[in-house]
């Protein structure tokens, strides 16, 4: 089983209750204490490399747009082609991009270029996206956002490959294109993400995509469930330049190994506890603009939510606690099915301690081979 990291986005400092926080997008002013962008991109290249020299398996950023949660992943190829040129062995992957805010020959373009600068290292993960409030890029793509990425996932990969793909000029005239330039990988490193709708599962076994998914939010027969759903849906499909039909899942886990488990629930409670706070605000306000009604949560709903997730999480799904804590969820997320954890540790936690407890997951991978 691969150990990666992954960035997904701390809240950068900003007032919890602020619209920019919930995501209402009321342009409510940033606040005068966040830390700096440039520092934030800073830290992210700093613990790359480290993940890089310590062995790490690939390095994973998402996209997020117009959030508290996430601010500084606005485009992963752009971050992407940075962190290519600051490292040296470790993949560089998107998780996720998301699919239906891009033209699909544009995400061949930039990402070619990603694999370029990186001698072949790149991968992303396509989504389908869920918050209504990032479709302002492209917002007659919304409702249908899941036909628009499934439909996309071959021509993807055709343009990778180097086919002519045909599409309408600025006159409206059909032309035939080929991507520029050409990446080093003959086939694209693909997955699919999931929130864990098990329809998706199974879809991403029938394009023979890998599957990103998270531990968070389900229970260990829920994904054992789902990973089967996978693999046979897998196996059962034709080859398509993907993966074989065994398949591949990467599961996305908060971690944190400290030294000991005191320690992490110091360090790592609060922000945590925030951070899921952030998610759940951001969810509330997406639902209840969907439904064009009032549904935000109160503080003292989201205080109680984000305590029970939290308390929920450790005890099982995270890499939060001692060395010894979290070898055992290793092994059992290996015995699981898992072929690559994707290690969430940007949730809020500082820079210094982040790479301690990198040092000491790089251990634990180490002592497992």
């Amino acid at each position: 089983m691969d150990l990666s990291v992954m960035f997904f986005g701390a809240d950068s400092g900003a007032d919890s209750g602020s619209a920019s926080a919930s995501g209402s997008g009321s342009g409510a002013a940033p606040s005068q204490t966040a830390p700096s962008h440039a520092q934030t991109y800073d830290d992210i290249l700093t613990l790359a490399r480290a993940a890089d020299r310590l062995g790490f398996h690939a390095v994973w950023t998402p996209e997020r747009h117009f959030q508290q949660v996430g601010q500084v992943f606005p485009s992963p190829p752009v971050l992407s082609a940075a962190l290519a040129v600051a490292t040296e062995r470790i993949k560089i992957r998107a998780g996720s991009v998301v699919l239906p805010l891009h033209h699909p020959l544009k995400v061949a373009e930039e990402w070619a270029v990603v694999d370029n600068l990186s001698h072949g290292r790149a991968g992303l993960s396509v989504a389908t996206g869920w918050h209504s409030t990032d479709f302002t890029l492209a917002p007659g793509h919304y409702e249908d956002r899941r036909r628009r990425t499934l439909e996309a996932v071959p021509e993807l990969r055709r343009l990778w490959a180097g086919e002519a793909v045909t599409y309408p000029d600025g006159t409206g005239r059909p032309v035939a294109v080929v991507p520029q330039p050409r990446p080093v990988q003959r086939e694209l490193p693909l997955w699919i993400t999931t929130s864990g709708n098990p329809e998706t599962w199974e879809t991403a076994g029938r394009l023979r995509a890998g599957v990103l998914g998270a531990t968070v939010g389900q229970t260990r027969d829920e994904l054992a469930d789902r990973i089967d759903r996978y693999r046979t849906a897998c196996a059962a499909a034709p080859d398509q330049a993907g993966t074989d039909a065994h398949g591949r899942v990467t599961l996305m886990a908060h971690t944190y190994v400290g030294a000991d488990d005191a320690e992490v629930h110091r360090l790592a409670a609060a922000p945590l506890k925030a951070y899921l706070a952030s998610y759940l605000r951001q969810t509330a306000a997406n639902r209840a603009a969907k439904a064009r009604e009032g549904g935000e949560l109160t503080g003292e709903q989201t205080a109680l939510l984000a305590e029970f997730a939290y308390r929920r999480y450790l005890n099982w799904g995270s890499l939060l606690g001692s060395p010894g804590t979290c070898a055992k969820m290793l092994a059992d997320l290996r015995d699981l099915g898992c072929d690559e954890v994707a290690c969430f540790i940007d949730f809020g936690i500082g820079r210094d301690e982040v790479l301690a407890g990198l040092h000491r997951l790089a251990e634990l991978r180490e002592a497992a081979l």
